[in-house]
């Protein structure tokens, strides 16, 4: 089968995507009787009560056993909040993602492929000469993010799962449109099969399956309910179908959102594997962005095509810990868990085509991959024992150029880049 002609815009992603922290203003969402609605979440500790508040307000999400998120007018919130008896112990606004900062390059060509292994798959696999990839086998790699463009050439035979968390209507299965890009991008670092053809690009574990969830709209704005709702489902999915899986997020903000912390936490003790873009705040300390920043997620560091000390360099943008946990190899809140390829990285589009980003939100689906690669060959692992590998094969390839990084566990690369060998 042959590929048609596409003609794509090459976009450099200077930031991941962001969610602001709680307290920034949402945006409407639709109205009743004339009134604006916003999306809110509402928690009690009396489940009845919970429960008839969740069918007098219609429920979108029901993201704990206490609590739910539904929109509601300024009025209606404003009773809740005001109502003494109903006892609530929370009663706010939905955190809204509302800027992906992107800047426009030149437009390219592309029909083929112009590499099949890009740098970032050939240094990953520690293999300079490297023509394909394989691995990932029954297990799930998760992509959260602006959709993912299924009927790509060379992701069409790598999809499970395709479902919008997005609309109204809540949960809709069997789509999840991405008409930004970004979320076809990054599962193409992940898991791109090559195609039926092998003349197609390659990602780190192109035989897991690919979960696409859209969290993220058309514009890269979504709410922080709609990600932690997927986040729970992809973890009740994978305790249902007793398969192993990693979630990818290559998406974050400064703010510690608590539904979405709350939703790692679920995830991470219902066995999956949590790895999440480190943010592009650097090269300043205390810049690592959530969920990326959280314990019971993997942050990763992005890495550029520059050797220095013969070793990758992190580049400048990549968000960076704090230099005071250097040489303790503990992670702790706010510190890079380990590194991989995020600069002039090439991968799949949502036209059918290729396009090169920029980004720790590039350097996700490679840590991503890898895990699905080496969780496939150790099915017998937990996701703890699999962390635990990550970092040890980080520690023997560990990072001393750029900004920050030094010998040993640092505020910049953390472990190190974890290679497949």
């Amino acid at each position: 089968m042959n590929k048609s002609k596409k003609i794509l815009m090459s976009v450099l992603l200077t930031a991941s995507l962001a969610i602001p922290t709680a307290g920034a203003s949402a945006a409407t969402q639709n109205t009743d009787n004339g009134a604006e609605k916003f999306r809110v979440y509402v928690e009690s500790n009396n489940l009845y009560q919970k429960d008839m508040l969740m069918k007098q307000y219609d429920a979108r999400w029901e993201l704990t056993e206490n609590g739910f998120s539904t929109d509601m007018t300024q009025q209606q919130f404003e009773a809740l909040q005001k109502n003494k008896n109903l006892k609530l112990t929370k009663v706010q606004e939905v955190t809204l993602d509302t800027d992906v900062r992107a800047t426009q390059s030149q437009v390219q060509a592309a029909e083929y492929p112009t590499h099949q292994t890009p740098w970032g798959i050939k240094a990953i696999y520690n293999n300079s000469s490297q023509t394909t990839t394989s691995g990932g086998a029954g297990i799930n790699i998760a992509v959260l993010d602006t959709g993912v463009y299924t009927a790509h050439y060379d992701l069409e035979n790598t999809v499970e799962q395709c479902k919008d968390f997005t609309q109204a209507t809540s949960l809709v299965n069997g789509a999840c449109n991405d008409a930004h890009g970004h979320g076809t991008h990054v599962a193409g670092s992940a898991l791109a099969d090559g195609g039926d053809d092998q003349a197609g690009i390659y990602g780190v574990a192109p035989q897991a399956d690919l979960w696409a969830y859209k969290v993220l709209g058309d514009n890269g704005s979504g709410y922080s309910d709609d990600i932690a709702a997927a986040i729970r489902h992809a973890a009740d999915q994978a305790t249902s179908t007793g398969t192993k899986t990693v979630i990818n997020m290559s998406l974050g903000s400064a703010g510690n959102d608590s539904l979405i912390s709350s939703a790692v936490t679920y995830a991470y003790n219902k066995g999956v594997l949590v790895v999440a873009a480190a943010g592009n705040e650097g090269p300043n300390q205390g810049s690592i962005g959530y969920p990326g920043a959280l314990v019971n997620a993997v942050a990763v560091a992005a890495l550029e095509n520059v050797q220095q000390n013969g070793t990758y360099r992190v580049a400048d943008f990549s968000s960076r810990g704090y230099a005071s946990t250097d040489g303790d190899f503990v992670i702790q809140q706010g510190d890079v868990e380990i590194s991989a390829p995020g600069a002039a990285i090439y991968s799949t589009w949502n036209n059918g085509g290729y396009n090169t980003l920029n980004g720790t939100s590039m350097a996700t689906p490679h840590a991503a991959g890898l895990a699905a690669k080496l969780w496939a060959s150790n099915p017998s692992w937990s996701n703890t024992t699999l962390r635990a590998n990550l970092q040890n094969r980080a520690k023997t390839y560990d990072i001393k150029g750029g900004y920050g990084a030094t010998t040993g566990d640092d505020y910049a690369s953390g472990f190190g880049f974890a290679r497949v060998k």
